[in-house]
């Protein structure tokens, strides 16, 4: 099947098996290395990137869904030249440890960030019609994303950092 495609702001159009995973065609036909594949079972959250401004885990989702949609990976938030601003506050709190995870910890962040500003509530929010940061808001919303080398405090920091809070 044909699939067109906007990632990290280019466009792309591939013919693919209609089973090959969002993931698979990152990886494989555009060879954006950065989202991991980890569980391959949407249980560890290494593959998470945003689709038109909401995280996914690509490992569940075919990529013939996403026809027509703008993906953003690790690559497409920034270089080693110009870091952008989780990646550089992930470096600076120490939030990545062995690295694999991080990928999706940082993409998972981007967009958690941008949920809280849109105030979309989550299971721990204590009023649905005013969501504010928290310690809580954080882990909760951060949960789906494991870190086998636990630096769960640091990637806490480094999420705070951005948002301009101290930690609660």
């Amino acid at each position: 099947m044909a699939v067109s495609l906007k990632v990290n702001g280019q466009h792309h159009e591939v013919s693919l098996d209609p089973r090959t995973t969002l993931l698979d065609l990152l990886r494989e036909h555009l060879r954006l290395t950065g989202t991991k594949k980890g569980c391959d079972h949407g249980q560890c959250g290494a593959c998470t990137v945003i689709v038109d401004g909401r995280r996914i885990n690509s490992c569940l989702s075919l990529a013939v869904m996403h026809d027509g949609d703008e993906v953003v990976t690790i690559e497409g938030l920034g270089t080693p030249e110009a870091l952008h601003p989780m990646q550089q506050a992930f470096v600076e709190q120490d939030g990545y440890q062995c690295g694999y995870c991080t990928p999706g910890q940082i993409c998972s962040a981007v967009a958690v960030l941008d949920e809280i500003e849109q105030e979309i509530p989550s299971h721990v929010s204590a009023d649905l019609l005013d969501v504010r940061l928290s310690d809580d808001e954080l882990r909760e919303r951060m949960s789906g994303n494991i870190c086998r080398c636990a630096a769960y405090p640091n990637i806490i920091a480094a999420i705070r950092q951005v948002a301009g809070e101290a930690a609660a």
